[in-house]
């Protein structure tokens, strides 16, 4: 109707910006008919300035703030052009009113592509907008003294109090992108290094100084956003003693519901979207990764073609001043873009795992980088170690011979039945727990692995029963199906019970996060399998284990699993779940398929929607739905489907999709959404128009023809009984359960890349006590004057770990003993104080202790030689009183390494009766028994 009113292109633009005008909230009106009593704001065109009619003159409150140039669809391109002419009309004087300053919010627009400059920023730049802003929001920013960019300008000092090193360096650089007006950022930071507390920090100090308005933390799981509000809830800024969410308002968003009183709304990025479509969402549909499951998405296939994001008058573009995206690398593609292209707000990404399109959706904007190296250099994470199973089938697979009675088991129900083989059925390793299940290979590797843990991996978890605490472990499984068959044999193999070991997925019955909470929380279950709901961006922080029975080939999603074990956690609480534990030191990685050796790529997976039954998926495309994760989906199905039918099903699939094989069909669903396939066909239909009537509105008109053209041709091969065929055949092909051919464990072994890195971490710890002997007076001792070692004392121990700590934090004792504990049988796990681990170690370097042991232990060991060898000859030489008081001297070695008389004028000797008692006791012995077991223990 408007084209038909309106035939030249700049009438067709002015319509489309007088329409979204009106949606944001302007009442738009000719220069003739001006009305300022119907509402707040008034859009006037062609109003008169003194160098010409302005397009739009934009009122509010009859006074006027700002204007709009108008400009023909064809000249998105030149709108950065066209601001020197806005601002020559802002800046113009007026009919009827005195604007000395001129106007100061100026927008660019052709109805499709907007630019707006805000000219009382400090150095005024234009950026493009989804839409307009409105009324409210120009007259709230012409109130305030400065606006939110001239804010940055006073920001304080930052507190660095409780930030670590990295968190400081990245919430210094981030401010200064903002203060230079950067309008998006990116934060890597390792997995475990407080992303969220960096944030709660940032986010705190820019509604504090900044006066931002709203802030969205974004969040692609609904667990996420618990994590995230939880943190939250317990942040306390340092120039405050109230928790955040009592200085501000925070909202989790569980509807489209966003308070006005709100300054930091949580939500999941499929909420958000939902929200600007003007749809209620489930609330089920906020626990799954987008990336990853998504039964939402199942909605968008009722649908005809993919909703583009429109502007949603309930939602204005400047809702949100801010926006963090957490995970962003899961969260900035294809459909969720369009959630942060809407907002008028600055971008921060939080990640572990950028890759390159990460990088260049935030323009390459890095405000720091802290990799998971680093983090374990500063001890905010621990380092892992890497132990190999493998077995025969697990390497070579196996053959079925015709003949042989078999199970045959239907993936879904898991109904079995007896079945004699008609044929020979080779698998290989790529077949196991899909197409064929292998019990005994299964069983095979958890034995190992339950083996290991007793002999190599963790072989003091003994308690004093006997009996061995396995550490949490974590478990990734194929499939749901897979992880089933895991349980039960790890329920068998460790001769427990259902709560020693369960599944932590979003398909199990229990409440999953309950699950998870006694994962995290209690002591049982001990192991936990799951396919995905673990797999990234949840804290388990007594971890000790990841045992990989999947493989994966997406490097980002590779490091984020690794990361569910680099964690750290106090002592005291990792005693409370495993008690055995001294200290969480490193992690390790049971690799039973090759996970760490496999090859890995940046890209993300071709499956989009992995929920979405298949037969949803083929309708979809048949019903003419043109979104691209449908399209991509589909193919990434076919393409697996294509590999598991026999011959004859391939033909019949043939026939019915008239002569297309499934290879083709798979190839036109990719390219239908492939840039470059579409650019080659849009350069044919350009090719067509004559040179002097091609423009940019053309040439985009001749790509949209062409990826028609190219949707059109994969999906008119769909038909209902094609699709019924796919889906049915697909059903047809039930797991083979294999109870014959038994496996055997080929190589349990420590990876030989970990060893070598143990025996170089171990070389330069070696090293640089050498290096530093003869500046370091204890080391001198230890390596020059052994007979001295009874006069080392805690100052110089101390010394020696301070200068460590300096000038070689990856040589810190934990990490150290950890190298001894991969390479040869270490009997006692790292003693909690670490100066005492240090002084075990220096020790065992210098070769004073052949076997690395806890120097309270060596120091044990060494009073009870002292005093039977003060007791032979003469039975029980020291009285009751006396022996107490000898323990005493022997704990204040264990804790100080040297005692002298002046100590037992101090705690605990003091209350006792120090000096003078010892002297009553023991009269003049006194001083060589000091001097005594000062050298007999230190020995």
């Amino acid at each position: 109707m408007i084209n038909e009113l309106n035939q030249n292109p700049e009438q067709q633009a002015r319509d489309k910006i007088d329409a979204m005008l009106r949606l944001a909230g302007w009442h738009v009106q000719s220069k003739n008919d001006i009305d300022f009593s119907v509402g707040l704001g008034v859009a006037v065109r062609e109003y008169q300035t003194s160098v010409g009619p302005a397009d739009y003159v934009l009122f509010v409150n009859q006074k006027p703030l700002g204007l709009i140039e108008a400009k023909k669809e064809n000249e998105g391109h030149r709108l950065t052009v066209v601001e020197e002419q806005s601002k020559e009309y802002a800046s113009a004087a007026l009919k009827f009113f005195k604007n000395t300053e001129g106007l100061k919010y100026i927008y660019e627009s052709t109805g499709v592509v907007t630019r707006f400059t805000d000219y009382t920023d400090p150095k005024p730049r234009g950026r493009n907008v989804f839409s307009f802003h409105k009324p409210e929001t120009l007259l709230e920013w012409f109130k305030r003294e400065k606006s939110l960019r001239g804010r940055f300008a006073d920001y304080p000092v930052l507190d660095e109090t409780n930030l670590r090193p990295a968190q400081i360096i990245a919430i210094n650089n981030l401010e200064k992108s903002f203060k230079g007006n950067r309008p998006k950022a990116l934060i890597q930071m390792a997995t475990g290094a407080g992303k969220t507390f960096t944030a709660a920090t940032f986010i705190y100090r820019l509604l504090k100084f900044a006066k931002a308005k709203r802030i969205l933390f974004l969040v692609d799981t609904k667990n996420l956003g618990e994590q995230a509000e939880q943190e939250f809830r317990a942040y306390q800024p340092q120039d405050d003693n109230r928790k955040f969410t009592e200085l501000y308002n925070v909202q989790r968003l569980t509807s489209s519901y966003i308070a006005d009183e709100s300054q930091v709304c949580i939500s999941t990025i499929q909420r958000m979207y939902s929200i600007l479509q003007g749809e209620e969402m489930d609330e089920d549909a906020d626990v799954v990764n987008p990336n990853e499951n998504s039964g939402w998405i199942e909605k968008q296939l009722a649908k005809k073609e993919a909703i583009p994001v429109a502007y949603n008058p309930k939602v204005s573009i400047e809702q949100f001043d801010f926006i963090i995206i957490d995970e962003c690398h899961r969260s900035i593609y294809n459909l969720w873009k369009q959630v942060l292209d809407y907002y008028d707000a600055f971008l921060v990404g939080l990640t572990a795992t950028p890759d390159k399109r990460t990088f260049g959706f935030f323009n390459q904007n890095v405000v720091s980088e802290y990799t998971y190296e680093a983090s374990v250099i500063d001890g905010v994470n621990v380092p892992y170690d890497v132990y190999l199973i493998e077995t025969d089938i697990s390497t070579k697979g196996a053959l079925i011979e015709k003949g042989w009675f078999v199970d045959r088991r239907d993936k879904l129900s898991r109904a079995k039945r007896w079945q004699q083989e008609d044929e020979d059925t080779a698998y290989l390793r790529n077949d196991l727990d899909k197409k064929v299940v292998n019990i005994s290979q299964i069983r095979t590797i958890i034995t190992a692995y339950k083996e290991a843990l007793r002999k190599e991996i963790f072989p003091n978890r003994f308690d004093e029963n006997g009996e061995y605490e396995v550490p949490k472990t974590l478990v990734f499984a194929k499939t749901d199906s897979h992880a089933d068959d895991i349980i039960n044999i790890i329920r068998e193999v460790f001769d427990e019970g259902n709560d020693f070991c369960k599944k932590v997925t979003y398909k199990i019955e229990e409440d999953p996060k309950s699950v998870l909470n006694r994962f995290r929380n209690d002591y049982y279950p001990r192991i936990a399998v799951t396919v995905d709901m673990i797999a990234t961006g949840t804290d388990v922080k007594p971890l000790e284990v990841l045992l990989f029975m999947r493989d994966v080939r997406s490097i980002n999603y590779f490091e984020q699993m690794k990361g569910r074990g680099t964690r750290t956690i106090s002592a005291d609480k990792l005693k409370l779940v495993t008690k055995t534990a001294d200290a969480k030191t490193h992690f390790v990685i049971v690799d039973a398929v090759g996970a760490t050796k496999s090859k890995k790529t940046d890209s993300r997976p071709l499956e989009r929607q992995p929920t979405i039954p298949l037969k949803d998926l083929l309708q979809a495309v048949t019903m003419g739905v043109q979104e691209e994760d449908v399209y991509l989906s589909l193919a990434n199905r076919l393409i697996r489907l294509e590999k598991q039918l026999t011959d004859a099903e391939k033909e019949k699939i043939q026939e019915l999709a008239k002569g297309k094989s499934l290879k083709q069909m798979t190839r036109e669903l990719i390219e239908a959404f492939d840039a470059d396939v579409i650019a080659d066909k849009a350069i044919a239909i350009i090719a067509q128009i004559p040179i002097d009537e091609r423009t940019p509105a053309k040439e985009e008109q001749a790509r949209a023809e062409a990826q028609e053209a190219l949707l059109k041709t994969a999906s008119l091969t769909f038909n209902g009984k094609l699709n019924d065929y796919i889906d049915n055949v697909r059903k047809q092909h039930d797991q083979i359960i294999d109870h014959i051919n038994l496996d055997e464990v080929t190589k349990a072994e420590w990876d030989t890349e970990s060893v070598d890195k143990a025996k170089a971490l171990i070389n330069d710890f070696g090293e640089y006590l050498k290096a530093n002997k003869d500046e370091i007076q204890a080391l001198s001792i230890f390596y020059d004057q052994p007979y001295n070692r009874r006069n080392i004392t805690f100052k110089m121990i101390k010394e020696v770990m301070d200068k460590l700590k300096l000038e070689k934090p990856l040589l810190a004792p934990a990490h150290v003993w950890s190298a001894y504990a991969g390479i040869e049988e270490v009997k006692s796990d790292c003693p909690k104080d670490e100066l005492t681990a240090l002084v075990s170690l220096i020790r065992k370097v210098c070769g004073i202790d052949e076997e690395l042991k806890p120097f309270d232990k060596t120091i044990d060991e060494n009073f009870k030689r002292w005093i039977f060898a003060q007791n032979a000859g003469q039975h029980n030489r020291f009285s009751t009183e006396q022996m107490e008081w000898l323990r005493m001297i022997k704990d204040h070695i264990v804790s100080s390494y040297h005692i002298e008389l002046d100590d037992l004028d101090y705690n605990p000797f003091d209350s006792k009766g120090g000096r003078g008692k010892m002297y009553q006791l023991f009269g003049n012995e006194m001083d060589s028994i000091i001097n005594e077991l000062n050298e007999a223990l230190a020995a």
